[in-house]
């Protein structure tokens, strides 16, 4: 019996450690975050220099949305969210392939493009600096200004309800 190699002939990944796939989740959460216009704004100069390939064009569907009670309890569903995915390939020029993938909210293929694409490039040692402090910081800062202008629109509607302490006999 022969043994048979079980790594892929097309591989050119190495095994990722656990510090790059928690960087890689934080700017796709962040890509995610953003939206349409803000990612066409900060990726446009940089994605008119590469070329990518398609692996999955962007569609549309559905997926369920699950919850806990209480946050620690039963999960039940919530119901279904509209989402776009897509996937493509990028050959650097160093020769290495990375694959970006893009999944938002929503049904907005041209902004899961967008997301895919950075992170394809994002993967690519060379252009990561670039790309940090070019898109990345551009969008973290679009993200907080909005979250800072939807806490001051919702402090502005706060009521506060003050409980009736019972009197002690």
């Amino acid at each position: 019996m022969t043994a048979t190699n079980t790594t892929s002939a097309h591989s050119t990944h190495s095994p990722q450690s656990l510090a790059d796939v928690a960087q890689r989740a934080d700017w796709l959460r962040l890509l995610a975050l953003a939206t349409g216009a803000e990612l066409a704004r900060c990726t446009k100069p940089v994605l008119a220099d590469f070329r990518f390939e398609w692996l999955r064009p962007p569609e549309h569907g559905l997926v369920m949305v699950r919850s806990r009670i209480g946050n620690t309890g039963d999960r039940f569903n919530v119901g279904e969210a509209t989402v776009t995915r897509c996937a493509v390939r990028h050959q650097a020029a160093d020769g290495r392939t990375t694959v970006g993938v893009g999944h938002v909210m929503g049904v907005d293929a041209e902004r899961a493009e967008r997301v895919a694409q950075v992170d394809a490039l994002l993967q690519v040692p060379a252009l990561h600096g670039l790309l940090e402090q070019g898109v990345l910081h551009e969008l973290r800062t679009c993200i907080e200004q909005r979250h800072r202008a939807q806490q001051a629109r919702t402090e502005s509607s706060r009521v506060r309800f003050f409980t009736l302490q019972p009197e002690k006999a």
